[in-house]
């Protein structure tokens, strides 16, 4: 699994947000300074976050954005999503119908229980867990086999 800079520009913009004050929209601007974030690139994340749901925004010379939902609500498999990243660690993650090797192949288990674990930590994070710097942690490691 490998995020894009698409991604973690998406999830440090989202966090930039969710930390500020969310009683008046905040400009994109400030958060592309702020996060050394292309403004162009940041409209695009911005755009499918916006579709998305997540996000909404305001117009005019006071405009900006806020978050749609309270920090506590928003995954960040979600925001993940909205900008469409792929992390799934091979095509067959989700299904073996995916894989041109199909049902011969011996890693799908193996591929696809990876992705469930990782979706599911990643769905179980928010950007307050972020905030609060309470991220939760993966399961404890299997003990070592003697």
């Amino acid at each position: 699994m490998r995020i894009t800079t698409k991604g973690r520009y998406a999830m440090r913009a989202m966090v930039h947000l969710a930390a500020v004050d969310r009683t008046s929209p905040f400009p994109a601007g400030q958060i592309a300074v702020a996060e050394k974030i292309s403004p162009e690139f940041l409209e695009q994340i911005f755009y499918r976050l916006k579709k998305a749901g997540i996000i909404r925004s305001v117009r005019g010379p006071r405009g900006g954005f806020f978050l749609e939902r309270d920090p506590g609500t928003i995954s960040v498999k979600e925001i993940l999503n909205a900008v469409e990243e792929d992390i799934q660690p091979a095509p067959c993650a989700h299904s073996t119908s995916d894989c041109p090797r199909g049902e011969q192949c011996r890693l799908a288990a193996l591929w696809q229980n990876l992705y469930k674990l990782q979706d599911s930590y990643l769905s179980s994070v928010t950007l307050k867990d972020i905030l609060s710097e309470h991220v939760s942690s993966l399961p404890p490691e299997p003990a070592a086999k003697s």
